[in-house]
């Protein structure tokens, strides 16, 4: 079953390396607007899981320059772990104005709050 896995992820990175979505355009100012509303944002994901590279792609395609982090390795697995309540990917770690943190587990989820934030 690993091998599959492995396998099935390696044509997911493929076939999303081949087919990568196009980036919304905007204009300079307003970018940089958005790009520092990111900095709050944090994914915490595997390379090839297919629910997180939905999320990739649909942050790439609202040109997001959203930071991921790989779930699997220290410190990030633990700070999901004890912050976030599972080590479920994707997560979304939201820093909001209060500075109180949301984390948010469903990729539709995540992929309806960037659309909705940022589109």
């Amino acid at each position: 079953m690993k091998v599959v896995r492995w396998i099935l992820g390696r044509l997911i990175l493929i076939l999303n390396a081949v087919f990568s979505p196009k980036g919304l355009a905007r204009e300079a100012d307003k970018q940089q607007e958005v790009n520092n509303e990111v900095k709050k944002l944090a994914l915490y994901q595997f390379e090839a899981c297919p629910f997180c590279v939905k999320v990739r792609r649909s942050a790439k395609r609202l040109n997001l320059p959203l930071e991921t982090r790989d779930a699997k390795v220290s410190p990030w697995e633990q700070e999901l772990i004890e912050q976030g309540g599972a080590r479920k990917v994707p997560c979304l770690r939201i820093e909001k104005e209060n500075s109180d943190i949301e984390w948010m587990y469903e990729s539709n989820d995540i992929i309806a709050y960037l659309e909705k934030r940022f589109a």
